[in-house]
């Protein structure tokens, strides 16, 4: 039954233009925050110890996180529409020499980012400009089978290759190795047998280490990215420098520690730049060392 509300679903979706999306996305982020006591108060004691604001600032930025993470949600019915045109009307380069080297290099590249701005739409960028033959994007489904099928029908696209993250490591590695792209989102929490532990905005998280070890092994370079949004339905593409994991030295866990602070460093400077427009709901926290 799942199936048919979800595959009824899609195509409503689809069809709303990206402006009509992002109204219902702050529509839905309000009732949540409004419909939502006990995540509303998590959330703005999260933002408020952990970027030391008062309780006024907190609160108006978890009330922004609410409307920003609901509008990335949903703007997934957007993400196969991104093409080469939606590039060039849309999108803005605050480093475009280093995004040009990041899409022109030969090496391997494992791409890094987090749920920050919008992420779904990040996917479809991808797509559109690497000139590889595909990318393959590793994510993490949901428990809810079907909801999974869907969110990777939507993700999918020519020149991207969606991987549920526990059946994608042999298959990642060889691609890398065979000078290929590959993206993950490097902010969640995760298991404690996938953790390297490490600070994160004053509070040591879980980091997860399996995009830094199929970096090391394929000596790929690491290159953090996001999508930012902007006012009129136009975004702003970062691109920061990146680590080449060929040159790291030390043992192999040393080594891995390395790239994940790197990227978890790369994630911290932008969520405390752009506080708002990070998914502040989710329990960064929760696994413990």
């Amino acid at each position: 039954m799942r199936d048919v509300c979800y595959n009824a679903f899609l195509p409503l979706g689809a069809a709303l233009s990206l402006k009509r999306l992002q109204a219902l996305g702050r529509g839905l982020g309000s009732l949540m925050w409004a419909a939502l006591p006990a995540r509303r108060r998590e959330t703005t004691a999260c933002v408020r110890e952990r970027l030391s604001v008062d309780e006024g600032r907190a609160r108006e930025l978890a009330r922004e996180s609410f409307r920003h993470s609901a509008c990335s949600f949903l703007e997934i019915f957007h993400t196969r529409q991104v093409d080469p045109r939606f590039l060039r009307d849309r999108v803005e380069f605050e480093n475009p020499e280093l995004f040009a080297r990041m899409s022109s290099t030969l090496r391997p590249v494992v791409a890094t980012t987090a749920h920050l701005g919008s992420w779904e739409l990040l996917v479809g960028l991808i797509g559109a400009f690497s000139s590889r033959s595909d990318c393959h994007v590793v994510v993490r489904l949901p428990k809810d089978e079907e909801l999974g099928r869907m969110i990777m029908h939507m993700r999918s696209q020519p020149g991207i290759r969606v991987l549920p993250h526990r059946d994608a490591a042999t298959e990642t590695l060889g691609h890398l190795r065979a000078g290929g792209m590959s993206a993950f989102l490097v902010d969640h929490n995760c298991k404690r047998a996938e953790a390297q532990f490490l600070p994160f905005l004053g509070e040591v998280a879980a980091v997860n280490k399996g995009p830094a070890i199929l970096a090391l092994r394929a000596k790929a370079e690491v290159w953090p990215c996001f999508l930012l949004r902007l006012p009129e339905g136009r975004f702003r593409f970062v691109t920061l420098p990146c680590l080449d994991t060929a040159g790291l030295t030390g043992s192999r866990a040393e080594r891995i520690e390395s790239i994940c602070r790197f990227y978890t460093d790369a994630v911290e400077r932008m969520v405390r730049s752009y506080p708002e427009q990070w998914f502040w709901m989710h329990r960064r926290w929760k696994t413990r060392p």
